[in-house]
């Protein structure tokens, strides 16, 4: 089983990216006892409308994952959000993204459908972050930045592929490192932002097996 995993660079007034890191820490033996059979890839992505989106399409189109896990930073949020939804829209709110491009109220694909929804299993995720601690809720808003803007395009693209791979996007809260340059900003430790993803893509995996085995 092939599982792909995606994090963004920094991006805004923010030196780090919490989601970089994570993927920096993923190893061998990351998911335990059970999943041997589990490889995971993993793709660190440019904060740039539609590039962004790109890079991770093709490598969706080389890999043929059974199921891709998007990962993105919402600073300001206090827990780990799986995202519900996608919209398709482009719309600057704060920063432009890092090749300097602020688009304002633009489709992400003309004649795309207005919204699409996750197919990971969120409300699970979600439910076996809180079990174990971790704040978590499902989320009814991706934005409509760079993270949504992917999420869209690989849920778009998922769809008129007519692809069984699972996909989705979670958005990360500040980690304490970040905070440190931000005192007011809401944070968790990046171990524990570390061990949301374990979870979350343990969960995934499970899914995995229960939709092969019907």
């Amino acid at each position: 089983m092939n599982i792909l995993i995606s994090g963004f660079e920094p991006f805004g007034e923010s030196p780090i990216n919490p989601t970089q890191e994570l993927l920096e820490q993923i190893g061998v033996g990351f998911l335990g006892e059970g999943y041997t059979d589990v490889e995971l890839h993993t793709l660190l992505l440019p904060v740039r409308y539609d590039a962004g989106a790109a890079a991770l399409l093709d490598e969706v189109k080389r890999l043929s994952p059974d199921a891709v896990i998007a990962c993105g930073l919402a600073a300001g949020r206090t827990a780990v959000t799986p995202e519900r939804i996608a919209i398709n829209v482009k719309d600057t709110e704060r920063y432009a993204d890092n090749a300097g491009r602020s688009p304002r109220d633009e489709p992400i694909r003309v004649g795309g459908p207005d919204g699409l929804f996750a197919t990971l299993p969120i409300r699970e995720i979600s439910q076996a972050l809180c079990a174990a601690g971790i704040p978590s809720a499902v989320s009814n808003t991706a934005g409509t930045y760079i993270c949504n803007n992917t999420m869209y395009a690989l849920l778009d693209d998922l769809n008129t592929e007519k692809s069984q791979a699972l996909a989705g996007f979670i958005h990360f809260p500040a980690s304490t490192r970040l905070a440190a340059l931000k005192p007011s900003l809401p944070s968790l430790p990046q171990e524990t932002l570390l061990e949301a993803l374990r979870i979350a893509v343990q969960i995934t995996v499970q899914a995995v097996r229960l939709q092969d085995s019907r």
